[in-house]
């Protein structure tokens, strides 16, 4: 049950409210930041809150059992506050999240909403949509392996055991023109089939770097996408690109002979398997029933 302050429960019940919402954000290096989606900046608790932001409330969702409870803010990309190049290097991520709401004639009087961090952030070009998860979001997280058909190690690392130094994993490439702020069209790579690089890593030679989203083969020109960048991209920037993985069983052996390293059940039913029955349309001729994945 939340504690309303007797000076703000008075304040409502006399039928006309000044409320706003007001949210406190504690990066991962300590830095704190506030908002507020009022229309002019608030003191709370020593915390300049900044408006004209795009900042705005999501809907809460209160579970009344030991369930987690979950919400959403969004909010524009802002150069004093929440920068793409910050998102990027994941200076955000975790960071813990205070949701209130307050009286902006008297910011002191205030109902706490919700505790907890931030969780996944989609970001477009100009705004960005993170979800809201509570302290018990901590008590539903998966420990230990998952019986899955993918692999669950990451490529190159020890448990793979994949050589990401070698001319068939890695390449170097230079920026020939700029798409858009996450796409490029690169050359160096030409000797590579389409999506060799996907889900793969880059490196920039001034420093930074992220994830491919995806490589197009597109007659002669090859196309890179990252899925979120640390900073401009411009014609003659140089990288190094390593090569990238599904998860899947086909993959690690087709692309990295690899097979006697995956870290997934490949072979196991899924959920057709086991509820199927006979199909006389089905020819029951005992062949494996494992498809290749």
């Amino acid at each position: 049950m939340r504690a309303v302050p007797e000076a703000l429960r008075a304040r409502l019940a006399a039928g006309v409210t000044t409320l706003a919402h007001v949210w406190r954000l504690t990066r991962r290096d300590g830095a704190v930041f506030g908002f507020t989606d009022h229309d002019r900046d608030l003191v709370v608790d020593g915390v300049t809150c900044a408006a004209s932001t795009g900042f705005r409330a999501g809907a809460f969702e209160k579970d009344l059992d030991a369930g987690a409870d979950a919400g959403r803010i969004e909010g524009a990309l802002s150069a004093s506050a929440i920068t793409t190049e910050d998102l990027a290097r994941g200076l955000w991520d975790g960071a813990r999240v205070g949701v209130f709401r307050v009286d902006w004639t008297d910011p002191s009087l205030r109902v706490h909403l919700f505790a907890g961090r931030l969780g996944a952030v989609r970001q477009g070009p100009a705004a960005f949509l993170a979800e809201l998860r509570s302290l018990d979001a901590a008590l539903d997280a998966s420990f230990g392996r998952v019986y899955a058909r993918f692999c669950d190690a990451d490529v190159g690392d020890a448990r793979c055991g994949v050589d990401l130094s070698t001319s068939t994993t890695r390449a170097e490439g230079v920026v020939a023109a700029v798409l858009d702020a996450r796409t490029f069209r690169v050359d160096g790579l030409a000797a590579f089939a389409d999506g060799w690089f996907a889900r793969g890593r880059i490196a920039w030679s001034d420093g930074g770097g992220g994830e491919i989203a995806a490589h197009r083969v597109a007659g002669v020109h090859v196309t890179l996408e990252l899925s979120a960048v640390s900073g401009a991209i411009a014609a003659g920037d140089t990288f190094a690109v390593t090569a990238g993985c599904d998860k899947r069983a086909g993959t690690c052996r087709a692309k990295f002979a690899n097979t006697l390293n995956f870290r997934g059940f490949p072979h196991m039913p899924g959920v057709d398997a086991v509820i199927a029955g006979p199909d006389q349309r089905t020819p029951m001729d005992g062949g494996s029933r494992n498809a290749d994945r």
